[in-house]
């Protein structure tokens, strides 16, 4: 019990780190789910796996997701240099990512409980930069991925989580 009140160690960060990453790579989401296998694809994807989880972290583990968000973001200031981009576009391309990151969780928090809303969202920020396609669906598999993942993230202990073991649900997921 005590273990709640302890603050994480820095390894459990660096493993539920590791765990977005690993998440949010994994091959289904660009092959079978459409979206774009591209720098704004996988940063779209993590940061939607980071929301999930540290919204999953505000039952008392707030240090932690801090921890997991701190390193998010100098992992992407460490690309943002090994793509070239000089020191003074470093900063304002992480503000501007940070802020993005902010605005996607009040657009998830907020459709969480609304399919149009959420839709509307993962559309926006997952197929964002595809051409439109009349009649092309690539959302609805992602609903029910995220729906999937809240529910089996909230049924995770939080000490198991704080220790650093996040599961995320298969991809794709069929309608519940």
């Amino acid at each position: 019990m005590f273990a709640l009140f302890r603050s994480p160690e820095p390894s459990s960060a660096l493993q539920l780190h590791h765990a977005l990453v690993t998440a949010s790579r994994r091959p289904e989401f660009y092959q079978q789910g459409g979206v774009p296998d591209t720098l704004d694809g996988r940063y779209e994807l993590l940061i939607l796996h980071a929301i999930l989880l540290f919204r999953r972290l505000r039952a008392g583990q707030q240090d932690l997701a801090q921890k997991i968000f701190d390193l998010l973001f100098a992992q992407f200031d460490l690309n943002l240099r090994e793509l070239g981009v000089g020191d003074m576009g470093v900063g304002k391309r992480i503000k501007k990512m940070s802020q993005g990151f902010y605005g996607r969780a009040q657009a998830y928090e907020a459709a969480l409980d609304d399919d149009a809303a959420l839709h509307a969202a993962l559309a926006r920020n997952l197929f964002g930069t595809l051409p439109d396609e009349p009649g092309l669906n690539l959302t609805q598999p992602f609903i029910w991925y995220t729906r999937r993942a809240v529910a089996l993230l909230d049924q995770q202990p939080i000490a198991e989580i704080a220790a650093g073991t996040v599961v995320f649900p298969a991809f794709p997921v069929s309608e519940p």
